[in-house]
C-alpha cells in the first residue's frame, strides 16, 4: 500500500477524519458539534508532532511524509473547516466571503511556505525548531471555539467578531514575525483551554436539545 501507517500518523488521520465530520455537522445546522470538532482536530495537532519524535528510526521518506501529511490534513482541519462553519454561522455577505476566501489562500501559502523551510532547516540540523515563522494555521482551533464561547456575551457583535477574527488571523498567517514555540506549562495550559471551550460548547448543545424535547 502507498503511503505510511504506523503510529506516528495516527492523530493526523483522525484529526482530518474529526474534522470532515465537523464540516458535515455544520452544514447540517448542527454548527456547535462543528465547532467541537475543530477543537478535536486542534488537540490532536497539538501531541502528533511530540508522538512522530518518539519513534528514533523513522526514515528520510517518512519524515518528508510527516510533513507532507501534516500539512494537507492542517489546510483541511484549519483552513477550509473553519470557513465552512463561518460560512454557516452567518459569513455570507461579499464581504464575508471575502475575508473566507483570503483566510484559506493565507493558510494554504503559510504551509506551502512552511513545508519549503522545514525541509531546508532538516537538511541543515536536527535541532528542535524553537520559534514559528508566523501565525501557525492550528491557531483557529483555538480563536474560533473561544468567540463561539463568547457569543452569548457578544450578542449582536458575534458576527463582527467572526469577520475580524478571520481577517486578522488570515494576514497573520503571512506576516513575517516569530513566536517562540510553548513550553510544556504553557501548551497544559493551552490545551486546558481548548478542552473547556470544547466541555463549554457541549454543556451548550445538550441544553438546546433538552429545551427541544
Amino acid at each position: 500500500m502507498l503511503g505510511v501507517y504506523d503510529y506516528t500518523v495516527v492523530l493526523t488521520y483522525v484529526s482530518l477524519m474529526v474534522s470532515i465530520g465537523g464540516m458535515m455537522f455544520a452544514v447540517n445546522g448542527h454548527l456547535h458539534l462543528g465547532v467541537m470538532c475543530l477543537a478535536i482536530s486542534g488537540l490532536c495537532d497539538m501531541f502528533d508532532g511530540k508522538i512522530a519524535r518518539t519513534k528514533k528510526n523513522r526514515t528520510e521518506v517518512e519524515k518528508r511524509f510527516g510533513i507532507q501529511i501534516d500539512s494537507l490534513s492542517d489546510i483541511v482541519c484549519f483552513g477550509v473547516a473553519p470557513a465552512v462553519l463561518c460560512y454557516c454561522f452567518g459569513m455570507r455577505g461579499v464581504i464575508g466571503v471575502a475575508i473566507l476566501m483570503f483566510y484559506v489562500l493565507a493558510g494554504l501559502i503559510r504551509l506551502a511556505w512552511f513545508n519549503v523551510m522545514e525541509e531546508q532547516r532538516q537538511e541543515e540540523t536536527a535541532e528542535k525548531r524553537e520559534c514559528y515563522q508566523g501565525l501557525p494555521i492550528t491557531s483557529m482551533a483555538i480563536a474560533l471555539p473561544l468567540v463561539v464561547v463568547l457569543k452569548p456575551f457578544l450578542g449582536c457583535e458575534f458576527m463582527l467578531a467572526l469577520h475580524v477574527v478571520m481577517l486578522v488571523v488570515g494576514i497573520l498567517f503571512i506576516t513575517n514575525f516569530k513566536l517562540k514555540k510553548p513550553k510544556n506549562v504553557t501548551m497544559g495550559a493551552i490545551v486546558a483551554v481548548v478542552a473547556m471551550a470544547v466541555i463549554a460548547i457541549l454543556v451548550r448543545h445538550y441544553m438546546r436539545y433538552m429545551s427541544m424535547m
